[in-house]
């Protein structure tokens, strides 16, 4: 088949190591979600996300048609899916604007760190 970047596939996942999952996309091709692709927030188990055997919905970052291979994302579809939701139309003026840089990260660090003592004590 032939696949290309941007689209949205579905596979079968094949195997899970710490740093990302395996996904068949077809009896020829394969790809790798990596960790940092597998959701927006902290990682700290992909198992707890994905399970061997389960078939996943994916987007495609890159593809390799010589070696069948691809670069794939969880998260990419789960924005796209909550992209395409309706939501209330708001003036533009209302809208907070936000710098990306350390300062996002130094703000974001204490919701992640909660996040992930949270998922060690379940």
């Amino acid at each position: 088949m032939n696949y290309r970047t941007g689209q949205i596939v579905e596979g079968k996942v094949t195997g899970i190591q710490p740093y990302g999952a395996f996904v068949s996309l077809d009896s020829h091709t394969t790809g790798l979600i990596h960790i940092s692709e597998i959701s927006d927030g902290f990682v700290k188990d992909i198992s707890r996300f994905v399970h061997v055997g389960e078939t996943v919905r994916v987007k495609i970052m890159e593809y390799d048609p010589h070696a069948n291979q691809a670069k794939l994302s969880l998260k990419a579809v789960r924005r796209t899916h909550t992209r395409n939701r309706r939501r209330p139309v708001m003036a533009k003026a209302s809208l907070p604007v936000m710098k990306i840089g350390f300062r996002s990260i130094a703000r974001k660090m204490p919701e992640w760190i909660a996040e992930a003592q949270k998922e060690e004590n379940e």
